[in-house]
């Protein structure tokens, strides 16, 4: 495990009142450590230079319920130097994203004078179903690759952060919107109560914000503790959703739970009330396990402890037998089970990945180098540690062929497993 690292002061502030509310009472409840930045990857020119790293902790308010971390990394850090996620590199995500426009089509009729705007539109994979259906789009995002990449595939591109005085320039030149997207960007926003006006200022009143984000009670039952890391600001209930956008005359009127990523939520989001059964009946669930209450998180962090131990117990016997193993997946969230685990080239050779601006870079601390997913047919290490889990149906899908050959996978969570 890298240990040259460093926090630089003026690069982060620590919180002490809550981002939606403002309550003082926050109350902590997980501990990760100090962590490299997870998506910083590592230059192989750059390993013993200290990496930038951060304190990692979880809190949550006793007033709104909203679950965060306690440290703001600057924005310009975290998404505008060289970020390297491009969502159009997962099959099952670019087809999750089409289904979502598809749907919205048949709900909403949209046509040439319509306006969709999505929010950290990263490479264009969502917008471009717009695009092709004839309807104009915008999308804004602050990291320069994949907005370039979205602009040559046909999908306008304001390369920038979304803020309050952002909404009210695009309103005033863009005019309002039929439909707003924003998947899984909330989260990531240190001024949550302006990126929420914002959504507000730029809706038409009888438009609708459809925003998609990991959802809090997955994360806990499920223990996936890695998908915690400084860009993500907030970990999200819908009683803590419910509370921010009801501040800013916004109303969630809507929900849907969604499979990805572990769990989510696509809450759909009006400037008017009309609450469907779906949200009453989520909050009345979240309640009633006390989902919106601290005492309800008592216990994680023994929980997160354990799934540590016992995948060290795993990782370190098969590899005292001789066994060889491998990575899968350079994402944000591996980056945090590897550093916290402390996981590295000492008992993993290396983490493969499909997307190319990843390959040839070193993983954040752990130090894995990167590489293309063909290494583990050409390699056959013995095992797999799957850090994106996440896509688990996907990934034993494309590697068929190296688990014919008698290779396995770990799956970490919600407890080490091997299939």
């Amino acid at each position: 495990m890298a240990d040259t690292m460093m926090r630089p002061e003026a690069l982060s502030k620590t919180e002490t009142a809550c981002r939606s509310c403002d309550s003082k009472a926050l109350t902590p409840f997980l501990d990760l450590g100090i962590t490299p930045l997870a998506d910083r990857l590592v230059r192989q020119n750059d390993k013993d230079t200290p990496e930038l790293s951060f304190p990692l902790v979880v809190a949550v308010c006793p007033d709104c319920s909203l679950v965060q971390i306690t440290e703001t990394v600057k924005p310009e850090v975290l998404f505008a130097d060289a970020y390297p996620y491009y969502s159009s590199f997962s099959p099952a995500l670019m087809a999750h994203s089409r289904d979502n426009v598809l749907a919205r089509l048949e709900e909403k009729p949209l046509g040439g004078d319509s306006l969709v705007i999505e929010l950290a539109s990263n490479d264009g994979y969502l917008l471009r179903n717009y695009v092709e259906a004839g309807v104009p789009v915008l999308g804004i995002d602050p990291a320069d690759g994949p907005a370039a990449a979205a602009e040559k595939i046909g999908v306008r591109t304001l390369n920038d952060f979304f803020t309050l005085d952002l909404a009210r320039k695009v309103r005033e030149e863009h005019g309002p919107a039929d439909i707003v997207h924003g998947n899984n960007v909330l989260a990531h926003v240190a001024d949550t109560n302006g990126f929420v006006e914002g959504i507000r200022t730029i809706l038409k009143p009888d438009g609708v914000a459809v925003i998609e984000m990991p959802y809090l009670r997955p994360l806990i039952e499920h223990v996936e503790f890695d998908t915690i890391y400084h860009e993500h600001l907030c970990y999200f209930s819908l009683t803590a959703l419910d509370h921010l956008f009801r501040r800013h005359g916004l109303y969630l009127n809507r929900v849907e739970q969604l499979a990805i990523h572990g769990g989510s939520l696509r809450v759909f989001v009006q400037p008017f009330e009309a609450v469907e059964d779906s949200v009453k009946t989520m909050l009345a669930d979240e309640k009633a396990i006390g989902l919106d209450s601290p005492a309800y998180f008592e216990g994680f962090s023994k929980r997160v402890e354990k799934l540590r131990t016992d995948l060290n117990l795993m990782i370190t016997d098969l590899h005292s037998k001789g066994y060889s193993i491998a990575a899968y997946g350079a994402a944000a969230k591996g980056a945090t089970m590897l550093n916290f685990c402390g996981l590295d080239t000492s008992q993993i050779d290396f983490v493969v990945d499909r997307n190319v601006n990843k390959q040839g870079w070193l993983m954040p601390g752990a130090h894995l180098p990167i590489r293309e997913p063909e290494a583990l047919i050409n390699e056959q290490p013995d095992y797999v540690l799957m850090l994106a889990w996440n896509f688990a149906d996907e990934i034993l899908a494309q590697q068929a062929e190296y688990r014919a050959a008698g290779g396995k996978f770990i799956i970490p969570v919600p407890s080490p497993r091997i299939v």
